[in-house]
This record gives structure tokens, sequence and C-alpha cells, in this order.
């Protein structure tokens, strides 16, 4: 659109190796924290490529938890406009080396507008948590289970990482779509029904099992190829910007 290219760059590639990964105050990894990014190195890919150098993107394999290279490389053109994703975008020290007017920050949010009738509302959080859920599992290699327990923690980082920083967004996205509780119950379900008694996550699978079956299914050949609820399922138009 008027002559201008995005191009995406993800934060996900730029976690430092887990070994180096801070942890909480419990001895878990903090994935959430602005330290498990290599924020030296990613300014320094930011400084190349407005510059006009060409730099040697990284990969990071969430599986094996390191930083691996697979030969991919960028350079900017003079059209193309650089966007950066992750939770951090809105801290001005993750791209310490770029001057604030150089910079148009993006709050995106899904903040469900649905309810299930006149009293009850269908909290933000738990949409949030089941796209989590369906992309962890497809992408990271992680089960229900895990993402669950996870989930205190991810709460913590954006309590801590994000909405801090929300006022400081230029503009801000609402990503809910209407119908993606109905394509994500598809998903989701049979991977909340794995998580069985004795594991301490069951109460909370049980609930949200609980809560998905006020939707009727809907198939995922339903979704748009370019829907955001592609980066969620799998299948996006968009080569690259799905993991």
């Amino acid at each position: 659109m008027n002559g201008i290219r995005p191009v995406a760059i993800s934060l996900d590639d730029y976690f430092v190796d887990r070994e180096h990964t801070p942890r909480d105050e419990k001895g878990n990894y903090d994935f959430e924290s602005i330290r498990a990014i290599d924020t030296s190195l990613f300014n320094d890919h930011l400084i190349k490529l407005i510059q006009g150098e060409e730099i040697k993107l990284p990969y990071f394999n969430f599986k094996t938890g390191k930083r691996e290279y697979h030969g991919e490389r960028l350079k900017l053109g003079s059209s193309d406009l650089l966007v950066v994703e992750g939770i951090h975008g809105l801290n001005d020290l993750l791209t310490s080396s770029i001057p604030k007017g150089r910079k148009f920050k993006i709050y995106v949010s899904a903040l469900t507008q649905i309810n299930l009738d006149n009293q009850n509302r269908i909290p933000t959080t738990d949409v949030r948590l089941l796209r989590r859920i369906s992309r962890d599992q497809r992408c990271r290699g992680r089960s229900a289970g895990e993402t669950i327990a996870m989930w205190p923690s991810v709460r913590r980082g954006e309590e801590k990482n994000i909405f801090p920083f929300q006022e400081s967004a230029d503009v801000m996205f609402n990503s809910a779509v209407p119908y993606e509780l109905s394509v994500l119950k598809q998903i989701v379900e049979p991977h909340l029904k794995e998580i069985t008694p004795e594991y301490p996550e069951y109460a909370e699978a049980r609930r949200l099992l609980c809560f998905l079956s006020y939707f009727a299914p809907l198939g995922l050949e339903e979704v748009p190829l370019n829907s955001i609820v592609r980066e969620f399922i799998g299948g996006s138009c968009f080569d690259g910007t799905v993991r």
C-alpha cells in the first residue's frame, strides 16, 4: 500500500539460549522478562538494517531451547518498513538504539466483545489462554498442561512488561475475532481431555472444557487464510509469519 512494503522481524527468534534465560523468584525460567531477549544482538541488527546492511537472521528452536541459523538473511530496501512483533515492543529498552521519533508503537490486544448471556461475559484472559494452548502445542511442543502451568507466570509478565507501557502506544488494535472460540474448540478440547485428575492442572482444564461446551464447533477450513486466527491454528497465507 502506498508503495511501502512491510517486513516483519520476530522477537521470538532473539531469545537467549535456554540456559541463559533468567529465572523468577521460584526458580522457574522467566520467559516473559526482557532479559530473556538478546537485546544487544537485536539492537545491533536494527542499526545494520536501518543503515542498509544485510543481517543473518537467527531462528530460535523452542523445542531445543537453542538459537540456530538456517541461512536466512534480511536487507531492507528503500521502500521497506520494519515491523517488530513481541510482548516487549512498547518498551523503549528493547529498541534503545532507535530514537523515539522513528518508532510507531501499536498495542495489540484481544478485547473480546461477546457474552455468553446477559449476566456472563467472556473473559479476555480465557481467550488468550486458549490461543496460547493451541499455538504452544503446535509450535513449541508444549502440552496443554504445561501451558496452563506456565499461565500464572505469563500473567505476571503481562502485568510487568506490557500493561505499564500500553499508554505509550500510538494506536491500539483489537485482535479479537467473534468466531475464534468455535475454531479453537476443535483444536484445544482433545488436549484438555488428556489432563487427568492426578495433575494439578486438572481443575483448570475442566473449567476450560466447561467454558468451551457453550460453543458450537467451526471447522478449520472455514477460517480465511488471511485471518489473524491462523496465527494460532496454522495455515496462514502470510509466509514467515506463523511458527
